[in-house]
C-alpha cells in the first residue's frame, strides 16, 4: 500500500501575500502546504480522501491518472470543494465516480453542487454515484475499510483505517469506544493545527499524547496551520517515531 499526502495544511491560517510571518516566508518547500488530503493506492485500486480547493492542483502535481473512488471525512468546504474536478476521471474513465460519506456528507453535497444532481443535466457535468456508510466497515473494489467516529468540536467525522494504516483528520475527540479501532496499527495520520490549544482541532501537544497513548509506532502529524512554526524547528522537538508531514510525501506498508 502507498500513501500520498497530497496536502497536509488548512484553511485556518493559510499563508496570504501580506503575511510575513517565517512560515508564510520560508523558501522550505515543506512549509508550503495545500489543503489535507490524501491518496491511496493499494492492490491496483486507487482511492482519494476528500476533494479540497486543491484537489485539481494536487491530483496534476503527483500524476494520478486513475481514480476508484473518493470518500469523505466530513463535510466542511476545505475537504469538498474540489469534487467538481473529479469530471475529468468521468471522461477517461467513462463511469461515474463512486461518493462515499455519511448522510450529512451526502446530503450536504447535494446542496452545494446542486448541479450534479439537477434532473435536466448540463452536458459534461461530473458524473458522482452517491454511497451512503454508516460506522461500520465496508467495502470499496474488495478493499477493507473501517470508519472511526471522531468529533471535531461538536461535529462527527469519520477517520479511516485500512489494513495497518490510519487517517484520521480535523479532531480534538476520539471516544474511548473507538479507540480499539486504532490500536495495533503500524502507522497513524493525525491533526495537529499548532502550538496553541483549539476548540475543534488537537494541538500540536494534544496530537503526540494520543500517539503514546495508542502506542502507535510511526505518525505523521497533518492539518497544521503557519502558527505551528517552521518544519524543521518542529520535527527536532517531536519525540522518536512522529514525524510532520509535508505536500507530496509518499510512505509505503
Amino acid at each position: 500500500m502507498k500513501v500520498t499526502f497530497l496536502g497536509t495544511g488548512t484553511s485556518q491560517g493559510v499563508p496570504v501575500i501580506a503575511c510575513d510571518c517565517e512560515v508564510c516566508q520560508s523558501l522550505d518547500y515543506r512549509d508550503k502546504r495545500l489543503r489535507t488530503s490524501i491518496h491511496i493506492e493499494i492492490e491496483n485500486k486507487s482511492f482519494v480522501f476528500d476533494t479540497g480547493p486543491d484537489f485539481r492542483t494536487q491530483m496534476l502535481r503527483e500524476r494520478i491518472n486513475h481514480l476508484d473512488a473518493v470518500v469523505y471525512t466530513h463535510e466542511h468546504k476545505d475537504h469538498t470543494a474540489g469534487l467538481d474536478d473529479v469530471r475529468s476521471y468521468n471522461f477517461k474513465q467513462k463511469m461515474d465516480m463512486p461518493v462515499y460519506g455519511r448522510k450529512q456528507v451526502l446530503e450536504q453535497i447535494q446542496r452545494e453542487f446542486s448541479y450534479i444532481f439537477a434532473k435536466n443535466k448540463y452536458p459534461g457535468i461530473p458524473k458522482v454515484q452517491l454511497c451512503e456508510i454508516e460506522n461500520k466497515p465496508f467495502q470499496i473494489e474488495g478493499i477493507d475499510i473501517v470508519p472511526i467516529n471522531v468529533m471535531h468540536h461538536q461535529l462527527p467525522v469519520f477517520g479511516y483505517r485500512i489494513k495497518d494504516f490510519t487517517y484520521i483528520t480535523d479532531v480534538n475527540h476520539i471516544p474511548d469506544e473507538e479507540k480499539h479501532k486504532i490500536k495495533g496499527s503500524k502507522v497513524v495520520v493525525l491533526s495537529a493545527l499548532q502550538k496553541k490549544t483549539h476548540l475543534s482541532h488537537f494541538n500540536l501537544e494534544q496530537a503526540v499524547a494520543m500517539v503514546e497513548e495508542l502506542e502507535i509506532p510511526q505518525a505523521y502529524f497533518i492539518h497544521m496551520g503557519h502558527r505551528i512554526g517552521l518544519h524543521k524547528n518542529v520535527e527536532e522537538e517531536l519525540p522518536e517515531g512522529m514525524k510532520l508531514a509535508y505536500d507530496g510525501l509518499q510512505i509505503e506498508l
